[in-house]
This record gives structure tokens, C-alpha cells and sequence, in this order.
């Protein structure tokens, strides 16, 4: 196989090549190594590889799951494989191999895929762009002085550019769906608790924080699915009921919806960049055109009744994170190990009381019923992934302690995702709009709690209307 052959397939279509034995799993190993050596010096997607690990992997006895043999990449946050690090992009993370691999990690494995390294992630994933001082900038394969959007940047370009078909992917306020947008990608946050955060994890954040993957093709996003979904024992809650084969669901035809789309800001604001309108706009004809209702019309949410709960909520997190570590490792926080915006938040989170942290999470509930609410007249909430196009690397201030300016900032380029974070319902971003520039630009379609089947029916019959696979950046 030669390596144009390689980029041009998902994930599924290089696991039917090993079921045919027309490829053994060690030949796209070597191929995904190869493309990471010569496309990562440009992109600076991976921070950790072990290829002699991933051909032993390849070349042994792999489980028969439908990606058998397909190389992968985890996301290093969350990603934990017994023997390789997590640092969690930062500093204060040394650099020691974990001593259990996670429910999901494990479940990846079951399916048959190979991890052969982590990708770039910005500190504790709390921004939505991937410029950590660990690792540095990760680069857009779409235009390289561009981000990559955060916190899984790093599986975002490396998907987009060909190094994998489909990566590992979490999201605790649009850390999936983000980098989708930004690199032209599938990118799926299931609904809360669809995937599990076993052993050590019951959930994150109140279940702020979901697991998926960054894929090209939105079948790879569905079977992924059928390899990761459901409880495990001890979960403290599970999602809605499942369907038997999620591929199946995803590929029965999409029943006629009704859809109110976005065209401003959660609750007003300033506007949204033209493209992104441009985007949403499109994306709404697009679906008028295949029969479906579409109208203007938004859930009642703010993104300033969102934000001082939400921060509450991520911060504790962040802090309880940090003071773990520093627990564990005999540190103290501060510059040395820490980046500005990271110590800000864990100041605010050390200074939040349980009673300020349970009134958030009750703000955040009383915000998912009335969005559920919302839904009982509309199907599909669309609309615009990001306020803007990918900025520049370097756009936002990640070194000030200030949460207020360096959040408030990255709250106007990303206005909609964290909504479904708080209220827990599933969305889709879907690559329909790239700008006049070549930059992608993501449309994301939200569905009601449990609803990913109908999300996978919409998104399967939008890439048939307008196919985005051999679509690729311009390396």
C-alpha cells in the first residue's frame, strides 16, 4: 500500500483490507509511523511515540474488534496506557509511566486498534487551543500558523493530515468538537456518561467531561461507539438506553426533523464573524433542501448565565486536579511548573466553597431542563461549531492569571459548545464550510439527551449530500 492509498481511507476501510488480508496490520503500522515522521516536524500533533511497542502490538495476536489492526493515537489527557506516560500537557506532570490502563483505553484495544503514540494537548485541556509550554503550539494542517483548536488538537491534526484515520478525543467544553471544526473533521461528544472514565474515574466535573474520538468519516465515529459504549460496574449513573448496533442506527434513513438554527450568540452579544454564519447558514439550506423543517430559533440560554457557574465548576476541577499531583509528586504550584491562565483558575477554584460549588452545579441543571424543554418543539438544535474561524497561534493570552480577560476571550471564539457539556445532550460537528482562505469551518448539530443515533442519521445523510472524505489540507 502506498501511502496516498493510506490517507485516502478511514479507519473502517483499512480494517476491511486487514479482514481481507489484503494488508497486514504491521504494514499500516509502519505506514502511520512513517507519515507521523515526516508530517510531525511541520505539525507538532504527537509528543509521545513508542513504534517499537505498536509494531510488537501489530505484529501479535490482535483482538478481532472492527478496527483490528487500524493504528490510533490517545490523546494525552485521558489516554492512560500501563507503561506510558500522561502529563496532561504540563509541566507540573512528570513524565512516569502509568501503572493501569483506563476502561476506555482498554475497550479501544478490545476493538482491535493499535496506539502508537499521544497527542498535543494544551495544559489540563482547559483552553480551546493547543499552544502548552510543555509541548508547544500544535499546528493546523490547514494553514500552519493557524490553531488547531483545543483540547484535542493534537488528534485533530493528526487526522486531518493523515498520520491516522481516527484518534482519541474528550471534551469538557467543546474539546472534541473544537479541533473537529478547526481541521475538517467528524467529531462526535456522545451523550453524558455513554462512554465510561473507569477505573479511577467516576466522572469529571459533575460529568462535564465526555470520551469519543476525531475521525474523518462519520461511520469510524459510529462503530467507534459500538466498541466504547456502555457502563462499567461501579459507574455512578449510565446514559439512556442504547441502540443493539450503533452502525446499523447511524445508516437507517433520517426522518424528516425539526431544526431552529443560531445565526447570533447565545443570548446576544457581538456578532458572530461572517464565515460563521456563513457556515450555519448553509448548513440550514443544506437540510431545508433534504426535506427537513428549519427555522430560526434558539434554546432560552446565555453564555453570562453560563459562565460564572460553569468556571466555578471547572476550576474546583482544575484544582482539585493540580492539588492531587502535587500530592503525589511533593510539588508546590506556581511559574515554574504552571502556566498563567492554569494558575488563575486553580486561585479561583481553591477559593470556592462547597456551598458556591453545588449552587453551580444546580444552575447548570436547572439550564439542562430548561433546554430539554426547548426541545420538545425542535429536534436538532443548529449551529455555528465556532464563533471564528481557526485564529493564529498566539491569538489568546495563556500566560496571565487573569481568567476573566484570557477566558472572556476564548468564551466570544467559542460560544455554543460548553452549552452541551453543562446540560449533558449529545453533539456533531460537521465539516460542511471551509472559508475563503482554506480554513475549515464546523457546523455543530445538537440533539436531545441519549439522541446520538438520530445525530449520526442527520450527519451520515449530510456527508452523502455533500461528501468531505477526499478533502484534504494542502500539505
Amino acid at each position: 500500500m502506498s501511502p496516498a492509498e493510506y490517507e485516502r481511507l478511514d479507519a473502517l476501510g483499512m480494517a476491511e483490507l486487514v479482514a481481507k488480508g489484503d494488508v497486514a496490520p504491521i504494514e499500516l503500522v509502519d505506514l502511520a509511523i512513517a507519515q507521523i515522521e515526516r508530517l510531525n516536524p511541520q505539525l507538532n500533533a504527537v509528543v509521545f511515540s513508542d513504534y517499537d511497542g505498536a509494531r510488537d502490538r501489530a505484529r501479535g495476536n490482535l483482538p478481532t474488534g472492527p478496527f483490528k489492526g487500524v493504528p490510533f493515537l490517545l490523546k494525552d489527557i485521558l489516554g492512560d496506557l500501563e507503561g506510558w506516560p500522561t502529563r496532561n500537557g504540563s509541566r507540573l506532570c512528570p513524565p512516569v509511566p502509568m501503572p493501569f490502563t483506563s476502561t476506555l483505553v482498554e475497550r479501544f484495544l478490545a476493538g482491535g486498534l493499535v496506539p502508537i503514540g499521544k497527542t498535543n494537548v494544551p495544559e489540563f485541556g482547559l483552553v480551546g487551543t493547543t499552544e502548552s509550554k510543555l509541548y508547544g503550539p500544535a499546528k493546523n494542517p490547514w494553514g500552519a500558523e493557524h490553531s488547531t483548536g483545543g483540547s484535542s488538537g493534537g488528534s485533530g491534526a493528526a487526522v486531518a493530515s493523515g498520520m491516522v484515520a481516527v484518534a482519541h478525543a474528550n471534551d469538557g467544553g467543546g474539546s472534541i468538537r473544537i479541533p473537529a471544526s478547526c481541521n475538517g473533521l467528524v467529531g462526535l461528544k456522545p451523550t453524558r456518561a455513554r462512554n465510561p472514565l473507569g477505573p479511577m474515574l467516576g466522572d469529571v466535573m459533575g460529568g462535564i467531561v465526555a470520551e469519543h474520538v476525531v475521525s474523518r468519516s462519520v461511520r469510524d465515529t459510529a462503530v467507534m461507539l459500538d466498541v466504547t459504549a456502555g457502563p462499567a460496574p461501579g459507574d455512578p449513573y449510565s446514559a439512556p438506553a442504547a441502540p443493539a448496533n450503533w452502525l446499523a442506527a447511524s445508516q437507517q434513513p433520517c426522518p424528516r426533523l425539526r431544526i431552529g438554527f443560531a445565526r447570533t450568540r447565545p443570548g446576544g452579544g457581538s456578532p458572530l464573524d461572517p464565515q460563521a454564519v456563513a457556515a450555519v447558514e448553509h448548513a440550514a439550506r443544506l437540510c431545508e433542501d433534504l426535506g427537513h423543517h428549519v427555522e430560526e430559533a434558539s434554546p432560552p440560554v446565555t453564555s453570562e448565565a453560563l459562565f460564572e457557574p460553569f468556571i466555578a465548576i471547572w476550576a474546583s476541577g482544575a484544582a482539585m486536579q493540580i492539588d492531587g499531583i502535587c500530592q503525589m509528586t511533593g510539588q508546590k504550584p506556581g511559574p515554574d511548573n504552571l502556566e498563567g491562565l492554569t494558575r488563575g483558575l486553580y486561585a479561583i477554584g481553591k477559593a470556592t466553597s462547597a456551598p458556591q460549588l453545588w449552587g453551580a452545579i444546580f444552575q447548570l441543571q436547572q439550564m439542562a431542563r430548561a433546554v430539554a424543554a426547548w426541545h420538545a418543539n425542535f429536534d436538532i438544535w443548529l449551529t455555528p461549531t465556532l464563533g471564528a474561524p481557526p485564529p493564529r497561534n498566539g491569538t489568546f493570552v495563556l500566560d496571565s492569571e487573569d481568567v476573566e480577560t484570557g477566558f472572556g476571550a476564548m468564551t466570544d471564539y467559542v460560544p455554543f459548545t460548553a452549552i452541551q457539556n453543562a446540560t449533558g445532550q449529545p453533539a456533531i460537528n460537521v465539516p460542511l464550510w471551509w472559508t475563503p482562505e482554506g480554513l475549515p469551518m464546523g457546523t455543530q448539530f445538537v440533539g436531545r439527551v441519549g439522541e446520538e443515533a438520530l445525530l449520526l442519521q442527520l450527519a451520515t445523510q449530510l456527508e452523502t449530500a455533500q461528501p468531505w472524505l477526499d478533502r484534504r489540507p494542502p500539505l
